[in-house]
């Protein structure tokens, strides 16, 4: 038996419990166990011991478990490898289901951005995959007034169902605590799916504007955004249509699971990529962010540029003023419908990963997005060149561009 989750730490609240209910008991004593701090197991050295894992666990592949519980499965992310041990473990069940090995998930109400082991399972369960129990008891009302107390009382009592060593009174007041965010309070609280509160866009956002029809042709006039890196972010570019701001990605070059320390984007496939563009479509503007590609985009600038029209120049998003409108107009342009994309799953997941970071610009306080944490692996940079793709296609339009007809004209 194996206890899942992202630390060690974590897997002690399932396996502490466990230690606890065997200790002088019956089973102690008729298996004769030794109920250790990180394993228990037969004394007599026969097989079988209920044992932790973890992502950094060695040999899970494999292993004959007949019975594992992620605990928590909300926190097992593509980012931790929490998602690869599940796949593992989940493996290692099914070749064994015959038998009775079984697969058992415990968790909170996940947050439909961050591609959890508990989304998964909930989608699987929503497209009516067979094999699956699912067993969850949320608040009926996802609009509940928090300020409400008797509203949310009924709420709570609904949430915790028949768990009655909860203490209402006191998850009553942790709601309305204000330190406790409004998000957190539906998730860890009723049960209710929720985005993160820094959250940039949410799924239901971003998903009200995904238009899959009229795809991005060759010759289309297009706008492009870059956001350039060479180790640690990714390099992106995205299109946006001029004529009715449709968003598509050209070519993402991200760091892969398991590269070596050293690696670096291939900048030749970069300027190949940005050859091709520039080829099959007719791009009527191109911004790029040029702190790691300013000479290269220098030569695209002159290459590119016909007798008397630019169209390729530099966008520094670490100047705030400019940055923070030209993100505000995106946003403005999803809420109103004012752009659509072909549903990319590489532009969606890095939009859904961004997060709003506060900043000062003019005395006002502006909204700029940002990773999680400086070191997360949940990148943004096809949401920054989406945003520059944005901007780039409304000084085409408002340069003239859409009416005037042109050559493509490609310098090699």
């Amino acid at each position: 038996m194996n206890l899942a989750a992202t630390s060690i730490d974590q897997t002690k609240n399932v396996y502490d419990a466990l230690r606890g209910m065997l200790a002088e008991s019956p089973a102690e004593r008729e298996f004769d166990l030794d109920i250790g701090k990180t394993m228990v197991q037969f004394k007599s050295g026969k097989p079988g011991k209920i044992e932790p894992v973890t992502a950094s666990s060695r040999g899970l592949e494999g292993a004959r478990q007949t019975f594992v519980c992620l605990d928590e499965s909300h926190h097992l992310v593509p980012n931790n490898q929490g998602v690869y041990v599940y796949e593992v473990l989940d493996r290692n069940v099914r070749k064994t289901a015959g038998a009775g090995s079984r697969l058992l998930e415990s968790t909170n109400a996940f947050s439909p951005n961050e591609n959890s082991v508990a989304q998964g399972t909930y989608e699987a369960y929503q497209a009516g995959t067979p094999g699956l129990l699912y067993d969850c008891v949320e608040a009926p009302d996802p609009e509940v007034d928090l300020k409400d107390t008797e509203a949310l009382r009924e709420a709570v009592t609904e949430a915790y169902a028949d768990s009655y060593w909860v203490d209402v009174d006191s998850i009553i007041e942790a709601i309305q605590d204000p330190r406790t965010p409004k998000n957190v309070a539906h998730r860890f609280y009723l049960n209710q799916i929720a985005e993160s509160a820094d959250t940039w866009m949410s799924k239901d956002e971003w998903d009200l504007i995904l238009d899959e029809d009229d795809p991005i042709k060759p010759g289309d006039q297009i706008a492009i955004g870059f956001d350039g890196s060479i180790r640690n972010d990714a390099t992106g570019l995205v299109g946006c249509r001029l004529r009715d701001g449709k968003l598509f990605v050209l070519n993402v070059w991200e760091r892969p699971e398991n590269a070596k320390p050293d690696w670096e984007v291939d900048t030749l496939a970069v300027e190949a990529a940005v050859y091709k563009a520039f080829k099959e479509y007719k791009v009527e503007w191109f911004y790029g962010d040029p702190p790691y590609f300013q000479e290269a985009m220098g030569r695209w600038a002159i290459q590119f540029a016909t007798r008397d029209t630019e169209y390729v120049f530099e966008f520094w998003t670490n100047k705030p003023t400019r940055m923070v409108q030209a993100t505000e107009r995106f946003r403005s342009a999803v809420m109103t419908k004012e752009i659509c994309h072909d549903g990319d799953e590489r532009l969606t997941k890095h939009i859904l990963q961004a997060v709003t970071r506060e900043v000062m610009v003019g005395g006002e306080v502006g909204i700029l997005i940002q990773k999680d944490s400086p070191r997360s692996k949940r990148k943004i940079d096809l949401a920054v060149c989406a945003i520059l793709a944005l901007e780039a296609r409304a000084d085409a339009i408002a340069d003239g561009r859409m009416k005037r007809r042109r050559s493509r004209v490609v310098g090699f």
